[in-house]
């Protein structure tokens, strides 16, 4: 498994790659509002805490999705 920034639009989206078929699966994200940084992590149910925003900075925000692994994000 690979995980990896990617750059959007608006933002960037945490993506994570498997090594077998190289399927790619987004599992989080960021994007610059005009109040800051909204960030999330991409979960099976409507989880609000998962999510949050107007973060102060970018790495803030990344550093919020990238705090969620597989076995809490469910």
């Amino acid at each position: 498994m690979e995980l990896f920034w990617e750059y959007t639009r608006r933002g960037q989206k945490l993506v994570l790659k498997s090594e077998e078929d190289g399927e790619e699966e987004m599992i989080g994200g960021v994007r610059e509002t005009k109040n800051g940084f909204d960030a999330f992590a991409k979960t099976f149910t409507m989880t609000p805490e998962r999510a949050q925003k107007g973060i102060d900075t970018m790495e803030s925000a990344k550093e919020f999705v990238e705090s969620f692994r597989p076995g809490n994000c469910l």
